[in-house]
C-alpha cells in the first residue's frame, strides 16, 4: 500500500534532511488513507501486505505421539526450555498472516508528524513516524494441512463412491483414500487442532462410509455428513 511506502520514504527522507521531499510523501500517503476512509468509514485495519507461511511436520501419526507425548512430560516435569523446540515442531498448517494499519490512528500520526515538519521539530517528526509504523497490526489465520489433505482424499473417494460397478481397482482406491482421510484427520487430533471429543463423530462417519462401500456398493449422499462436520470443526 502507498500509504505504508510513502510514510517509510518519509522517515529515510528526514534522515537525509530533505524535509520538502519528505512532506510530499507525507501528503501523498495522508491522500491514500483519506480514500481509503472516504471509501469506508468504518474500516478499522487497512490491510497493506500478506504473507503465506507454511509449517509441516514430516512424520507419521505414531512419531506425532510419541511427541505429543514426550513434550508434555517435559513441560510436567518443569522442563519447559527442552519442551519447548519439540512443541514448536508440533505443526502442520498453512498461516496467511496480514499487516493492517490501524486506522483510528495511522492518519492522525501522519498529520501530526507533517505539522511537526512544518514547525521545525525534525526529530519530533521523525519519533512520530517510528511510533506510527510500529503500530501495524499483524492477523493471522491458520488452516491445518491433515484437513485441507483430508478434504482433497474426500473428494476423490466421494466420486468414487458414487459410481457404479466400480472395478477391483477403484474399490482398492477408495479404500486407500478412505484410510488417508482417516489417518489425515488422526493427525490433525493429535496436533490440537480441535477437541478430542469432536473427532469422534468424524471417524464414524468415515467407518459408516467403507461400511456403506463394501463389495462395491455405491450411492450419493454419503460424505455430506462428514463434510459439514469437518466444516462446523475447522
Amino acid at each position: 500500500m502507498t500509504a505504508l511506502t510513502k510514510t517509510q520514504e518519509a522517515l529515510t527522507l528526514l534522515d537525509a534532511k530533505k524535509t520538502k521531499e519528505a512532506l510530499a510523501a507525507l501528503e501523498l500517503a495522508s491522500g491514500k488513507l483519506e480514500l481509503v476512509l472516504a471509501r469506508d468509514a468504518k474500516l478499522a485495519l487497512a490491510p497493506v501486505d500478506v504473507r503465506v507461511i507454511t509449517h509441516d511436520i514430516h512424520a507419521n501419526v505414531e512419531s506425532v505421539k510419541k511427541a505429543v507425548k514426550l513434550s508434555r512430560e517435559l513441560l510436567g516435569d518443569g522442563e519447559v526450555q527442552k519442551a519447548r523446540p519439540i512443541v514448536a515442531n508440533l505443526a502442520s498448517e498453512i498461516v496467511i498472516q496480514t499487516d493492517n494499519l490501524p486506522m483510528a490512528t495511522y492518519p492522525a500520526a501522519i498529520k501530526s508528524a507533517a505539522r511537526l515538519i512544518d514547525s521545525g521539530k525534525i526529530d519530533n517528526a521523525k519519533a512520530e513516524l517510528a511510533r506510527a509504523l510500529n503500530t501495524l497490526v499483524v492477523t493471522s489465520v491458520a488452516f491445518p494441512l491433515p484437513v485441507l489433505r483430508a478434504e482433497a482424499a474426500m473428494a476423490k473417494a466421494e466420486k468414487l463412491a458414487e459410481t457404479d460397478r466400480r472395478d477391483a481397482k477403484q474399490n482398492e482406491e477408495l479404500s486407500t483414500l478412505l484410510s488417508s482421510v482417516r489417518t489425515e484427520i488422526e493427525m490433525a487430533q493429535i496436533l490440537g487442532y480441535g477437541k478430542k471429543a469432536d473427532f469422534k463423530p468424524i471417524f464414524d462417519q468415515v467407518k459408516s462410509i467403507e461400511q456403506k462401500s463394501a463389495g462395491g456398493k455405491s450411492g450419493k449422499g454419503w460424505f455430506d455428513e462428514l463434510k459439514t462436520r469437518i466444516q462446523k470443526l475447522f
